[in-house]
């Protein structure tokens, strides 16, 4: 607890009295306090533009092999501390629907996951986290010379661009967690999505059908709920944050997505060549 909130601010706000609590450093951890982990064996993705993906720890983890794997060591709630890496989110999606549909009349995020779900599977992968895909602009383009570059059929029906998009997320979701599996000494069995990126059931299945994990995703707005679980806990209104996530997890939907079908292997063997060459 800070303090209370400034005259200046509470008068004009009828806020007199209220007290400022400090969140979790920033807003990943505060979105990180609202995943209901159910142990030590759960990663998380905070899913939206980008994906902040990774693990809660107790003791940083400072080694030759996180290096390598690019991992973030940050302060979490608590004394927590969360093992994290930045991947590419769901802006490839966001700026192919722009430079496709620039005016009015665009499909929803819902259709063009219909649409995706008819195109050519495994047609061809990127790497979402090549630099190319880093800006907004001509998406699909851009897509399209990097599949071309790569020796991969050129993805010209929009419904394959689509899936194209998607099924390398779910292949780098799992790329990343066998990174964090492998970095920790961990048996990751469950991915747990929240934020904006948990509503989209396409990519949802797809990354549990990729890694072969049950994916739990939800809650939609976690940065806001961990936030006020941190606020509750500050305010003796919760014990702890174990109390904190129980209450999260009776109090939003949820929705689990079990893995389907044992055919990706040949999905994230060509995957896996990608990322070599990129490297």
């Amino acid at each position: 607890v800070l303090g209370p909130l400034l005259d200046e601010v509470a008068d004009p706000t009828g806020c007199t009295g209220a007290q400022v609590v400090a969140g979790a450093s920033h807003d990943t951890p505060s979105a990180v306090a609202a995943v209901p982990l159910a142990g030590p064996s759960t990663a998380f993705i905070s899913s939206g533009t980008w994906s902040l993906m990774g693990l809660e720890v107790r003791d940083p983890v400072v080694t030759e092999a996180s290096l390598a794997a690019n991992l973030t060591t940050e302060g979490g709630y608590g004394g927590t501390i969360t093992l994290l890496k930045n991947c590419m989110g769901l802006w490839p999606v966001q700026q192919s629907r722009k430079a496709l549909w620039p005016g009015d009349g665009a499909p929803s995020y819902a259709e063009i996951c219909d649409l995706a779900s008819e195109g050519e599977q495994w047609s061809a992968f990127v790497d979402p986290d090549d630099p190319r895909f880093l800006w907004p602009g001509d998406m699909p383009t851009r897509i399209r010379e990097y599949c071309e570059e790569t020796g991969q059929p050129i993805p010209l029906e929009t419904a394959t661009l689509f899936r194209v998009i998607f099924e390398s997320l779910a292949l780098k979701y799992t790329w990343v967690v066998d990174q964090l599996s492998a970095v920790t000494g961990r048996e990751i069995d469950r991915i747990h999505i929240v934020g904006g990126g948990s509503q989209n059931e396409l990519l949802c299945q797809m990354t549990a059908n990729a890694s072969k994990r049950e994916v739990v995703a939800g809650p939609v707005e976690a940065t806001a709920i961990g936030n006020i679980a941190i606020q509750a806990i500050a305010s003796d209104e919760l014990k702890d944050l174990h109390e904190a996530r129980e209450l999260i997890a009776r109090s939003f939907p949820m929705k689990t997505y079990e893995p389907k079908g044992f055919f990706w292997r040949e999905a994230q063997e060509r995957f896996a060549k990608l990322m070599e060459k990129d490297d």
